[in-house]
């Protein structure tokens, strides 16, 4: 079984720092052609690099923005001709009171974290098709998608409603593609995570430093896990070696799924 991704194409949303920078830089480590993508351009480009070359590029853009989305695989096929791999790393965590009626925070969740995910998704899928019957590859496997979710999708924090909620949607929609794109060689698949060290864990902890002690007595492996150690997952699923699997949702979580006693809101 082979899990090598070197030599294709992949687009990483959400790569300008935390897990999507983790699997980005992975990636690239990996012999891939990664196209960094992100809001923040000043980040990305002290990630990448000023001259922008090579297997590793950027691509600055609000991604909850149609055309931007249309820019971004246009600037991704310019630079390295394909496109084989999509991770849908970036998103966003909002707290709230659940009985607030305001629907505000729910509306950003699900545009943020859901809509640009999936609009990028279909995009790319179209991309990738029209790729394969160019290159005469109908029969063959044509490419892989990865959503990232957080085990807020299954367990319940009321502060998080709207999050989870968003959560919970991108891995529904995993589904639903995966059953939609399977017969036209495409797999889409999911990875969940939890007590691992994201961007936006880090800095719940920097503002509740007691947090730490809760999520590791919380998880069975008693650690925090390293942003790197979920891109391996990713890229197994982004790999021939996956080429059977499609629609799942693969948790990775030190075993905290399997009996979540962290009482805190923060995955």
């Amino acid at each position: 079984m082979s899990i090598s991704i070197s030599g294709k194409t992949a687009i990483v949303t959400g790569a300008a720092n935390g897990v999507g920078l983790a699997i980005a830089r992975h990636f690239v480590e990996s012999g891939a052609n990664v196209m960094f993508a992100d809001i923040d351009e000043q980040r990305l480009a002290a990630e990448v690099g000023d001259q922008n070359e090579g297997p590793a590029r950027y691509f600055a853009g609000d991604l909850c923005q149609k055309l931007t989305l249309a820019n971004l695989l246009s600037a991704t096929v310019d630079a390295f001709e394909r496109i084989d791999i999509l991770v849908n790393a970036a998103r966003v965590i909002g707290t709230g009171d659940p009985l607030c009626a305001d629907e505000a925070l729910l509306e950003s969740m699900l545009h943020q974290n859901l809509m640009a995910g999936l609009r990028l998704s279909q995009l790319t899928a179209k991309r990738m098709l029209a790729q394969a019957e160019k290159e005469g590859r109908q029969a063959e496997p044509v490419g892989s998608i990865i959503n990232i979710s957080t085990l807020a999708a299954r367990c319940a924090q009321p502060e998080l409603l709207a999050y989870s909620v968003s959560c919970a949607a991108v891995e529904q929609a995993t589904r639903s593609l995966a059953v939609a794109l399977a017969p036209r060689g495409i797999r889409v698949n999911c990875v969940a995570f939890g007590s691992l060290m994201s961007a936006s864990l880090h800095g719940a902890l920097i503002e509740h430093s007691g947090w730490r002690d809760e999520i590791t007595q919380g998880t069975p492996m008693r650690r925090i896990a390293g942003a790197a150690e979920l891109a391996e997952a990713v890229q197994f699923l982004a790999s021939d070696g996956a080429g059977f699997i499609t629609g799942q949702v693969l948790t990775v979580d030190g075993g905290r799924s399997l009996r979540d006693a962290v009482p805190v809101p923060a995955f």
